[in-house]
């Protein structure tokens, strides 16, 4: 079985292969590009590196949100792109789950926040110690609230993720129970994560055409939200 992912739900761009349960191929960049200027030319430099067929490629997993609008509306075209053309099924990996697989094997909970901004974050409770289950789905929820169901599990909890900067001491103030920082190799998205829970998933038969892709924003963008309700700034001209 031959994976390709694709991570563009962040400032990390990322792109990898993983074949029979191997990362063939992951490049990786978390730099302040658009990914439009990004993704292609690595899957490019993959395709050259490692003598890539992409028509050997099983499926096309894409990390479907939540994160940035503009990022993931660029992964989700690139993935429905190549799918298109190549024919071939894409795989809706949730932003979440493909960041918390990535510590697969942790002794405890695994808890990704995303900076939603306004005191909120995207996030998750997962439990990776036997398989990958997910004790809270991933969702939007404010960060106070998050760790105080985080303390009533009682569990050792690890997290990761862009909103670990933005909220580490309010988290370290707060918690009750054990608690750490993934280090750098896995404390953001990454496309060998999202391709190898993609391997899973088309296993599972958790497949979907490219035209039925479409990113999972969970909430609607900021503009459209000021609109409904009445703050947005008016246009004279």
């Amino acid at each position: 079985m031959r994976i390709l992912g694709i991570e563009s739900s962040s400032l990390v761009a990322s792109v990898a292969v993983v074949t029979d349960g191997v990362v063939t191929a992951e490049y990786t960049v978390n730099f302040k590009k658009t990914h439009s200027q990004t993704l292609l030319p690595m899957l490019d430099e993959i395709v050259r590196m490692v003598e890539l067929d992409l028509e050997t490629v099983d499926a096309i997993a894409v990390s479907g949100g939540p994160g940035s609008f503009t990022g993931l509306r660029i992964g989700s075209a690139t993935g429905k792109g190549l799918g298109l053309a190549l024919k071939k099924p894409l795989i809706h990996i949730p932003t979440v789950d493909g960041m918390a697989y990535g510590m697969y094997g942790y002794g405890g909970l695994v808890c990704p926040i995303m900076d939603a901004r306004r005191n909120q974050v995207y996030t998750g409770i997962y439990d990776n110690r036997e398989g990958f289950t997910a004790v809270r789905e991933q969702c939007a929820m404010d960060i106070d609230d998050l760790v105080d169901e985080l303390n009533n599990m009682e569990t050792r909890v690890v997290f990761l993720g862009d909103g670990v900067p933005v909220y580490r001491e309010r988290i370290a103030e707060r918690m009750t129970v054990p608690f750490s920082f993934a280090p750098a190799h896995v404390n953001r998205q990454r496309a060998a994560a999202v391709a190898a829970l993609g391997c899973i998933y088309y296993e599972e038969g958790r497949i979907e055409t490219a035209e039925e892709h479409a990113p999972d924003y969970l909430r609607k963008p900021q503009a459209e939200r000021e609109r409904e309700a009445g703050t947005a700034p008016h246009n004279f001209l």
